[in-house]
C-alpha cells in the first residue's frame, strides 16, 4: 500500500492533523459544525461533561457528552475553502493511519450537522424559523476540483442554469442532496426544507453592491424565483454545498440547519437574533440523541 507523502498529509510535530490540531481520539463520530468560534461554547454549555477543548486559528474544537451521547463541536470559519480543510482533515483522522500514512482498511463514517444563521429568500419563511437544506446548491465551484460528477443532481442543475441564464464565465452550479438519514432524524413540523445556496463570497457573490458593480444585478431575483418540483431556494450562505459534496464523496452523512434571522424578501430582521439560534441549538441536540 502506497504511503501518503508528508507534503500531502501534513502533521504537526505532536502528530496531530495540521490545521485542526487534532488527533483521532479527540473527536466523536457525531459532529456539529458552526462558523463562529464563539458559538462552540454556546452549544457545549449544554453538555453533561467536556473531555477536550482546543483551538488553532479559527478552528475551535470541544468534545464531550450530551445526555450520554459523545459529540464534537467544531468551528469551521467562513466559506467553502475552510470546509475543504475541515472535512478532509476530519476524514483523515478516522480513515487514515496517520503514523504509517496509509488509508485504513476499515471505513469509519461520520455524521455532520451544521448549525448556522441565515437570511430567508422567501416571503413565507419568517424570521426566527428553522430551515433545513434538503439540497445544497453550490455556486462556489469547489467540488469541480474533485471527481464528483456521480453525485451531482444534473437535471436540477440544468434547470437552474437555464432559468438564471447563468454566465459560462462562472463555475457551473452543482447540486448535492443532504443525507436522507439525517433529514429523517432532524425533520419536524416547524422546519422548512429547500435548496440552501452556497456562495463563494459575501458581497458580490450574494448580490450586495457597495462600490463594485456585479456581473448580474438581477441574479438574486432569479435565484429567489427558482423552483424544481415545488422545491425552492430557501436561503443563501457560504458553506452547505461544500459540506454536502465532500461528505458524500468521502462516505459521510451531512445536513445543514439554519436559524433564520433575516428575511431578504420582505426586509425584516429578528427582534432578538440570539433567541432562534439558541432554540435551534437545543432542537438539534435533542434530535441527535433521540
Amino acid at each position: 500500500m502506497n504511503k501518503i507523502a508528508a507534503s500531502e498529509l501534513i502533521l504537526n510535530p505532536d502528530g496531530s492533523i495540521y490545521h485542526l490540531n487534532l488527533k483521532p481520539e479527540h473527536i466523536a463520530k457525531d459532529i456539529i459544525f458552526v462558523g463562529d468560534q464563539n458559538r462552540v461554547p454556546k452549544i457545549t454549555k449544554y453538555f453533561d461533561s467536556v473531555e477536550f477543548d482546543i483551538q488553532k486559528r479559527e478552528f475551535r474544537t470541544i468534545t464531550g457528552t450530551y445526555k450520554g451521547k459523545r459529540l464534537t463541536v467544531i468551528s469551521t470559519g467562513i466559506g467553502p475553502d475552510n470546509i475543504d480543510i475541515v472535512i478532509n482533515e476530519l476524514d483523515a483522522l478516522v480513515n487514515i493511519d496517520l503514523e504509517n500514512r496509509v488509508i485504513k482498511k476499515e471505513f469509519t463514517q461520520l455524521n455532520i450537522v451544521r448549525i448556522g444563521t441565515s437570511g430567508s429568500l422567501q416571503n413565507d419563511i419568517p424570521v426566527d424559523s428553522f430551515v433545513m437544506g434538503k439540497y445544497g446548491l453550490g455556486l462556489d465551484g469547489l467540488l469541480h476540483s474533485y471527481v464528483a460528477e456521480s453525485i451531482f443532481e444534473t437535471e436540477i442543475e440544468d434547470a437552474f442554469i437555464k432559468q438564471t441564464n447563468w454566465s459560462d464565465r462562472k463555475a457551473r452550479p452543482y447540486i448535492i442532496k443532504g443525507s436522507q438519514i439525517l433529514i429523517d432524524k432532524l425533520s419536524g413540523d416547524e422546519v422548512f426544507q429547500g435548496f440552501t445556496a452556497t456562495a463563494p463570497g459575501f458581497y458580490g457573490p450574494q448580490g450586495r453592491v457597495l462600490r463594485l458593480a456585479i456581473q448580474d444585478p438581477s441574479l438574486n431575483n432569479k435565484i429567489d424565483s427558482f423552483s424544481f418540483n415545488g422545491t425552492k431556494v430557501t436561503n443563501l450562505e457560504m458553506e452547505t454545498s461544500a459540506i454536502y459534496g465532500l461528505s458524500q464523496l468521502l462516505g459521510h452523512n451531512a445536513l445543514s440547519m439554519n436559524a433564520i434571522i433575516a428575511n431578504r424578501a420582505n426586509g425584516t430582521f429578528s427582534a432578538d437574533p440570539y433567541k432562534p439560534v439558541e432554540a435551534l441549538i437545543k432542537y438539534t441536540l435533542d434530535k441527535l440523541v433521540s
